[in-house]
């Protein structure tokens, strides 16, 4: 009698991973899910760990004689969370820096209970003339909530690891850069 597990080969580990700079196409929209129901909490938590005293976040008594009727979520949890969600689809371990955001505009209010979807479509790209090995790309966020209405928008700047570089570059947990049979998407670290 053989043991089951001592037939089998290895296991293969495959580790998320953001795009590298070739990967970047400028025109696609990438469409970031699932998308995030915002909590009281997310809302009270990011604005008072911040420091934001305004009442339109905080103090529901008096924003309901605002003109919205209702606190507001503040604006920059909305931008964190735009962003946030497009990490694990573009940028995770694949980022060398954020270069600056420009054009954020919030057209729409976010209330609590409100479910955030970001999107993100690459503007353009180049290799960097000072960074061998690295690009900037220039990505078109936007958010819209449950009801398609855009809530948020922002030009972001990064800086991205180029394919040759960024494999070099030693990842989170791993023992090798190689790639995987899956299009390139996910890194194979052997373990």
């Amino acid at each position: 009698m053989t043991d089951a597990s001592a037939e089998r080969a290895p296991l293969r580990d495959v580790v998320q991973r953001g795009l590298w700079f070739e990967e970047f196409e400028e025109g696609v929209r990438y469409l970031h899910r699932p998308g995030r129901t915002v909590t009281e909490a997310d809302n009270v938590l990011f604005t008072t760990l911040t420091m934001n005293p305004q009442p339109l976040h905080l103090d529901a008594a008096w924003s309901a004689e605002q003109p919205f009727g209702q606190r507001l979520v503040n604006s920059l949890f909305t931008l964190s969370t735009l962003v946030g969600q497009s990490v694990g689809q573009l940028t995770q371990g694949t980022l060398v820096a954020n270069l600056g955001f420009g054009a954020v505009a919030f057209p729409h209010p976010v209330f609590v209970g409100d479910t955030l979807y970001g999107e993100s479509v690459v503007e353009s790209k180049r290799e960097s003339a000072s960074r061998p090995g690295q690009g900037v790309v220039v990505l078109a966020h936007t958010a819209r909530n449950q009801h398609g209405e855009v809530v948020a928008t922002a030009s972001r700047t990064m800086l991205v690891w180029l394919r040759e570089a960024g494999e070099r570059m030693p990842a989170t947990g791993s023992t090798t850069g190689a790639d995987d049979a899956n299009g390139g998407k996910n890194a194979e670290v052997s373990g």
